[in-house]
């Protein structure tokens, strides 16, 4: 594949709905610009953008693929992404490499909670987009409705570029609204000039007007000519409408059908046209030697920069890190500088993938897209650069996973190569997590929702033949006391020779803070316990906290202090009176009024304002406590509870049907509060199960 420059260069993001047609899209524009032979399916497994097997198995996109199209000297990298909400780590990374998005739109389904999504996240980064709407030739197809729903959530910006022509219920063309033009199909998105139907008249006219009008708001000097009532030349037009693209006061709609691969040329002809080329972003960093700002630009005279969006990590094709060159050239044989890790090294290969297809470059212009394969020493959101100019650029923000399950090896034997399979996922997903509680004793993966962890554990078994088998996670609770007492320890014990003796008394009481597990203290008058055996006592107490008699969880906030005792001159030692401690524990805990501590955690919910009463009232089931609602400028709420931790687990799938997918939420450890009399009937039960178990 021939190298491109920047202004040769769009960097496009295909958002959309889940299963809204945008891997159909992708390979109906690689099909008539001659990428393929034969147009895939999403049914049949054979798209270029969906080659994973768990793609090909659930018929949707998992995973963020790069098809590079050429269409008219131009070289488009599309960036197919999912749409599943539970894969939004992937449409993050890919949009840190776009400059542009498309946002696709099934005529039949209609605007859809991704679209909405899409949408956010494209304004969030202020990037240019259009609206596809495809799916034209479904005889359920409503352009009108779609077009309508668009205006109500977003204004005057939407502006139709194209209007459908329909003869005996079928799609066969479209109107283009800015050349005043009829349009009919062919065959492969070939078209020829045809009659405007009558029936088109009038939205041609509506639609019109408002793209003069947008034009006339682009400059004073078109402004001018518009009340006027002078024409706008087709030159003055186009780079108006560019402009207002590329700024976001306008967003086209186009139309067509992926399937049929109608429309597919008109969005190639509107991507290279309107959507801006790389440097027409900003891109600046940080130079570690200088510690000044340093503008990339996209500049191919600087020092080469580039930063890894999106690393693959598959057993079969190989691990790749993919880059977007942000600066310089980067060359086959360069040797890279990571200035995350500090490492060098020498790169072997450069490619430019289109879906899993590797194809072998030289060298890769600033604003391009590649890939580079085995680096050992990086990952996603590290900065390559060269020794000389060791720029760091910001990481992408990439969302947090909250939900979570707990998981063991089904096969003895099998923790280590878990563990390695889980690094490699967690190099090519950055959603998935795991985490070590060892107080609990378990092992925890957490992921955007539960669709994602169950992909997780079907590619650890097909990918890496490793099984893991899920339970519900243990909640980690905490045992506290709530009166004083005091309590007497002995041990001992007689077994021929030396015996062992130790004698405590102890007095515990509360502590008043839950930060600390203890706090330990001695007041022995008269040498009762010898200094020496303190910290014996002390130890025996530090260890017992780490499992309470209640319910076997840590113990906190306890104060331990010891106040009298008695020792053998030949017989005592620190074991026996470590002992000694360990039993004077158990009894004074259980004869303080011991509790039940549950994690208390504060959530974060954003839902749309018609949502707010189902969420409050699901909230009051989970025994949270709402402490606020803060109004979005978006027709959003913000709403702010306590919610027992026990009680966010599964909330991302209740949320979800709540909303429609289009609730958002996060959540933070607050603090540990007594739990109720039923909850800790109910733990203390589970934990003596579990004890006999």
């Amino acid at each position: 594949m021939e190298t491109f420059k920047y202004e040769k260069i769009r960097n496009v993001a295909i958002l959309g709905h889940g299963s809204c047609g945008k891997t159909t899209l992708v390979e109906s524009m690689a099909y008539v610009t001659g990428i393929i032979s034969r147009q895939g399916k999403v049914e049949e497994g054979n798209t270029i953008s969906d080659f994973d097997k768990e793609e090909i198995k659930r018929l949707f996109s998992i995973s963020t693929s790069v098809v590079p199209i050429i269409w008219e000297a131009i070289k488009i990298n599309f960036l197919d992404t999912p749409g599943y909400f539970d894969f939004i780590g992937e449409v993050e990374e890919a949009l840190s490499a776009a400059d542009a998005a498309v946002i696709v739109i099934s005529a039949k389904a209609g605007v859809e909670v991704g679209t909405m999504k899409a949408w956010e996240l494209c304004e969030k980064l202020k990037l240019p987009k259009l609206f596809f709407v495809t799916d034209m030739d479904d005889d359920n197809a409503s352009y009108r409705e779609v077009i309508e729903n668009l205006t109500d959530l977003y204004g005057k910006r939407i502006a139709p570029f194209h209007l459908p022509i329909r003869e005996n219920g079928k799609f066969v063309g479209f109107v283009n609204v800015v050349k005043q033009a009829g349009r009919r199909f062919t065959e492969k998105s070939n078209y020829i000039e045809c009659e405007i139907p009558d029936y088109s008249k009038e939205y041609l006219a509506k639609y019109r007007e408002l793209l003069l009008e947008a034009v006339a708001e682009s400059s004073e000097e078109l402004m001018e000519k518009y009340f006027a009532g002078e024409e706008f030349t087709q030159q003055e037009m186009s780079m108006a409408l560019r402009a207002s693209v590329i700024d976001g006061s306008i967003v086209p709609v186009l139309m067509g059908s992926g399937v049929h691969t109608q429309g597919a040329v008109m969005l190639l002809q509107a991507v290279e046209k309107y959507f801006p080329a790389p440097n027409k972003g900003i891109i600046t960093g940080i130079n570690n030697k200088t510690k000044e700002t340093f503008a990339a630009l996209y500049d191919a005279n600087k020092p080469m920069t580039a930063k890894i969006f999106k690393t693959i990590a598959d057993p079969f094709i190989g691990k790749f890190s993919l880059v977007k060159i942000c600066s310089g050239i980067l060359k086959a044989d360069d040797m890279i500088y990571n200035t995350a890790s500090g490492t060098e090294e020498k790169i072997a290969r450069l490619y430019v993938l289109r879906g899993k297809e590797q194809i072998e470059v030289k060298e890769l212009y600033a604003g391009d897209i590649g890939a580079i394969a085995k680096l050992s020493d990086s990952v996603t959101g590290d900065t390559l650069a060269t020794k000389e100019c060791p720029v760091i650029y910001d990481r992408p923000k990439i969302s947090t996973p909250f939900t979570y399950l707990r998981y063991l090896a089904k096969k003895k034997g099998d923790d280590d190569k878990i563990s390695q399979a889980l690094s490699k996922i967690m190099d090519e997903d950055l959603t998935v997590r795991t985490v070590n509680d060892a107080e609990n004793r378990q092992t925890l993966l957490y992921g955007i929702g539960e669709q994602h962890l169950e992909i997780v554990i079907s590619k650890l078994l097909n990918r890496y033949k490793v099984e893991l088998e899920t339970i519900v996670p243990k909640v980690p609770y905490r045992e506290t006391i709530r009166k004083k007492v005091k309590v007497q320890g002995k041990y001992k014990k007689q077994s021929g020779g030396h015996g062992q003796y130790g004698d405590v008394h102890i007095e515990f009481e509360p502590l008043g803070d839950l930060e600390k597990a203890y706090e330990f203290e001695e007041k022995v008058f008269g040498g009762a316990v010898p200094k020496n055996y303190f910290p014996a006592v002390e130890k025996g107490i530090g260890e017992s906290v780490l499992k309470g008699p209640l319910a076997g969880y840590p113990v906190v906030g306890i104060r331990a202090v010891l106040v009298d005792g008695s020792y053998h001159p030949v017989d005592s030692s620190e074991m026996a009176f470590k002992m000694a401690a360990i039993q004077a524990f158990k009894q004074g805990i259980m004869e303080a009024g011991p509790i039940l501590l549950e994690p208390v955690a504060l959530l974060k919910i954003i839902v749309p304002d018609k949502f707010t009463g189902d969420i409050m009232g699901d909230l009051n089931k989970r025994r949270g406590r709402v402490l606020g609602m803060n109004p979005l400028y978006n027709g959003k709420q913000e709403i702010v509870a306590d919610i027992p931790l026990s009680e966010t687990f599964g909330y991302s799938t209740a949320l979800r049907s709540m909303t429609g997918g289009m609730g958002e939420y996060e959540y933070t450890f607050s603090r540990y509060e007594p739990a109720p009399s039923d909850v800790q009937e109910k733990v203390i039960e589970e934990s003596r199960k579990e004890e006999q178990l």
